[in-house]
């Protein structure tokens, strides 16, 4: 039989193929392991016993971190993120600033999601009154930090896509930190089943087996045309007999 012979073109999109599909299935695998360990990160902690605002603010990893708060809420300049869906219906998230006593503080604390069927209405939320003691975890999103969208007026509340918590106490003139705390479940939570990563490990793995199923597929594909073109040419050299 002759040698294996695949052919040039067939073996220049392998090399340029196999390496990248390859690549990518480890890669997937990679960002699995990193979800798994930001996972379990953020269950300890949220476990943990809550902080003060000030072990908050000198801490050099807050994300996830329970807080523990007790203060006022300022119902005058509520913040409404945009486009937040759960269960296929839309809705928004509710942030309020919000003044811990001990530490002197503002703080941004999201209430949660709310329903918003009807974008004719604003959505109803209320603000309690009078002193809070609220548990939080700080989130801290991934990539770059929220960013206030600038509206052509002073309305309140602000229906935007994106808060900057720096931002936002620069223009109300208030010392805070530039950080969202999340309400853990209660009286003056909203919705708040919110998932600490959008894809999970699972995901992921799922993923880098398609991209590890997509690598062997083209170097079975590979070695069939090669073994097909090696029999051809077998066939071609053999004597023809009248």
């Amino acid at each position: 039989m002759s040698a294996f012979r695949p052919g040039l073109v067939p073996t220049l999109v392998v090399l340029a193929l196999l390496p990248v599909l390859v690549g990518l299935g480890f890669w997937q695998l990679a960002r699995g392991e990193e979800k798994r360990q930001l996972l379990a990160a953020a269950e300890a902690k949220q476990l943990a016993v809550p902080v003060s605002v000030e072990t908050l603010r000198e801490h050099p990893d807050p994300a996830f971190l329970r807080v523990q708060l007790r203060g006022y809420f300022d119902a005058r300049h509520s913040v409404l993120l945009d486009s937040r869906i759960r269960d296929g219906k839309a809705g928004v998230e509710l942030l309020q600033p919000f003044l811990d006593g001990a530490s002197g503080l503002w703080l941004l604390v999201n209430r949660g999601w709310l329903p918003w069927p009807d974008r004719r209405e604003a959505p109803a939320f209320t603000t309690p009154d009078g002193e809070q003691v609220l548990s939080a975890w700080t989130y801290v999103p991934p990539g770059t930090g929220f960013e206030l969208k600038h509206t052509a007026d002073n309305a309140w509340p602000q229906l935007v896509n994106q808060v900057d918590a720096a931002a936002l106490w620069q223009r109300l003139g208030r010392e805070g930190l530039s950080l969202e705390l999340r309400l853990e479940s209660g009286p003056t939570a909203y919705r708040v089943d919110w998932p600490v990563v959008v894809m999970g490990p699972d995901k992921h793995i799922g993923y880098a087996v398609q991209w590890f199923a997509l690598a062997i597929a083209l170097l079975g594909l590979f070695i069939f045309l090669g073994l097909r073109k090696a029999r051809e040419n077998n066939n071609d050299s053999e004597p023809r007999h009248a």
